[in-house]
């Protein structure tokens, strides 16, 4: 945990950033919860970059305020809660001065079960989470904004996807709860091997012909394996290189993460992040070295 409350005349400065496991019950549906909160800063902008994580935020304070989606179509608005699924361009964050919510990573494995539908549906798309959850995700937006605590607050988080996943598992609904063994399979193997496999090596791992498993694949993830793989890639990179933000080596991190070059990496951070990592960096070192790894 990473915390600063600094008097600034008559402006308190509130830096706080939390990152808890979930709940064992929920291990290989969701990765972590982050918390943050933030007062008192120079107005910025973040970017929620690719990764090969779903992305769910319950704010506290005040809405998540989206300028741009990774869908061009999507209109700029304020989001109290978000629900985002796997994409491959970045989300651009207006943060003026404050922001304040947990943000929760969920596996695309734990879709059907904790969402009720397959990650495919929510495809390069940022949606209210109440769009999709109904009152569901408002009743645990007003739990979880009357928690008193990071704590306390994670708990909230934690009893309300465990009740999910449980009627999830029991429910008849128009959905399996799980996906086909196969593409969670192939999901597993992608990940694990850092992006690098060829599309026909899973497709023989798991059984199907190239062209199943394409389809398949972005039925149930939003991605097509290619795609998947160039993201968890990315995202394996980028997450090193926030680990040193001051003495960045991006041939060192191209020979690291696989890339042909830095030329190859610049030319990824270019069409995932929509700028070089030099610039992705410039933007987001505060954050980085107040604790605030991105986690989208």
């Amino acid at each position: 945990m990473v915390t600063g409350v600094v008097d600034i005349g008559t402006e308190v400065r509130v830096d706080e950033a939390v990152r808890a496991a979930p709940a064992p019950a929920l291990h290989g549906l969701v990765g972590w919860y982050s918390g943050y909160r933030q007062r008192g800063l120079p107005e910025a902008r973040h970017r929620g970059l690719p990764s090969p994580w779903l992305t769910l935020i319950l704010t506290l304070d005040e809405p998540l305020s989206i300028a741009a989606h990774p869908d061009p179509a999507g209109a700029p608005g304020e989001y109290p809660t978000l629900l985002g699924g796997l994409h491959t361009s970045p989300a651009l964050i207006a943060v003026p001065g404050r922001q304040s919510g947990v943000q929760i990573a969920l596996s695309p494995l734990g879709a059907r079960s904790l969402l009720g539908l397959p990650g495919g549906a929510l495809a390069g798309i940022d949606v209210h989470a109440d769009d999709v959850l109904g009152a569901d995700a408002r009743e645990v937006h007003e739990r979880l904004r009357a928690a008193t605590g990071w704590p306390e607050r994670f708990a909230v988080v934690d009893g309300w996807l465990v009740g999910r996943q449980l009627r999830g598992a029991v429910a008849s609904g128009r959905i399996s709860s799980v996906p086909p063994p196969e593409a969670v399979h192939a999901w597993r193997l992608l990940v694990a091997k850092g992006g690098h496999i060829r599309v026909d090596s899973l497709a023989a791992e798991v059984g199907w012909s190239a062209r199943h498993l394409q389809s398949r694949f972005v039925a149930e993830f939003g991605l097509s394996p290619k795609a998947a793989a160039r993201v968890v890639r990315f995202d394996l990179a980028r997450r090193l290189l926030a680990t040193r933000p001051d003495r960045p080596d991006l041939a060192g991190l191209a020979a690291d993460c696989g890339y042909a070059d830095q030329s190859h990496l610049d030319r990824e951070f270019a069409a995932l992040a929509g700028c070089s990592p030099s610039a992705w960096l410039a933007e987001e070192f505060r954050n980085i070295q107040s604790g605030h790894h991105p986690a989208s």
